[in-house]
C-alpha cells in the first residue's frame, strides 16, 4: 500500500490519498492522471488493468485501488 501512496503522490500531489474515498466522483483525478496511474500500477505491481476495471468503484480511493490490485494478483498467481 505504501509504494501505491507514493504513486498517487508523484501522479496527483496535494491530496490526503489515505483518507479521500471521491477520487473521482470529485474530480480529483482527471483522465491524464488516471492513465499515469494505471501504468506505474502496471508497471510496478506488474498487473493488467484493463478498460473494463476503469470503474469509479476501482478509483475512487486508494484502499479501492490497492484491493483491485490484490485481486489482479491472486487472479494471476492462479494461471
Amino acid at each position: 500500500m505504501k509504494k501505491l501512496i507514493e504513486i498517487l503522490e508523484d501522479v496527483q500531489p496535494d491530496v490526503n490519498y489515505r483518507t479521500c474515498e471521491t477520487l473521482i466522483d470529485d474530480g480529483i483525478l482527471d483522465s491524464f492522471a488516471i492513465l499515469s496511474i494505471i501504468s506505474e500500477l502496471q508497471d510496478e505491481f506488474e498487473v493488467t488493468i484493463t478498460p473494463s476495471l476503469v470503474i469509479p468503484e476501482n478509483f475512487n480511493s486508494a484502499k479501492a485501488l490497492w484491493a483491485m490490485i490484490e485481486r489482479l494478483q491472486a487472479a494471476k498467481a492462479e494461471m
